[in-house]
């Protein structure tokens, strides 16, 4: 945890067992008496992220529970900007990485969802969440504004006459600032309403 906090405060390149033993109040050799290595660390701290995402097995149906867990994987992403990144990379064999898989998995499986199919659609929709934050951080700009800024950059790169689509849509961005909520909404609902359709073949 205290390397997450760390991550949190100065980004994951920051996290050295040197720093960590500091913050603790402790040598880094100290540490390997906790973690086998620095790779063993980066896991745990992926495996405490992936805690943190919500999955309602309980009292709702299984695309609002889908729904749920991926605005609270961006919720757990929003706090923790590493996050996203680290997870993608690091072992899955995690405790908490293994339990939220089976979970997902239980909640498609148990809607009449087949292993296959369930399997597939877990791993369209992490494609999604994971996708839509790492396209999210490239949009945004550090100091958390709308993103309107980053836009006219676009707008202004571009050569007068060239690319007509693309300086479209970056002039459209910055006169009105992307509703990331609402666009995050819109392509999880196209997901989860496709899989329905395909529950019902």
């Amino acid at each position: 945890r205290a390397a997450m906090d760390l991550a949190d405060e100065t980004g994951i390149d920051a996290v050295t067992m040197r720093e960590l033993g500091r913050r603790l109040g402790v040598e880094a050799a100290s540490l390997y008496n906790h973690v086998a290595s620095k790779d063993d660390l980066l896991n745990g701290m992926a495996d405490l992220a992936m805690s943190e995402i919500d999955v309602p097995s309980e009292g709702v149906g299984w695309k609002e529970a889908m729904r749920r867990r991926a605005v609270s994987a961006r919720e757990t992403f929003a706090r923790h900007g590493w996050a996203a990144g680290l997870i993608d990379s690091r072992d899955p064999s995690g405790p908490s990485r293994v339990s939220y898989i089976d979970r997902v998995l239980g909640v498609l499986i148990q809607a009449g969802f087949s292993p296959a199919v369930a399997a597939t659609a877990f791993i369209v929709l992490d494609g999604y969440i994971y996708g839509f934050e790492r396209q999210r951080s490239k949009l945004s700009p550090p100091d958390g504004g709308d993103g309107t800024e980053v836009a006219r950059e676009v707008r202004a790169a571009i050569p007068d006459g060239a690319y007509p689509f693309a300086a479209l849509a970056a002039t459209d961005y910055a006169a009105h600032p992307f509703d990331q909520e609402v666009a995050f909404e819109f392509g999880l609902g196209l997901i989860l309403d496709g899989l329905e359709r395909s529950l019902g073949r």
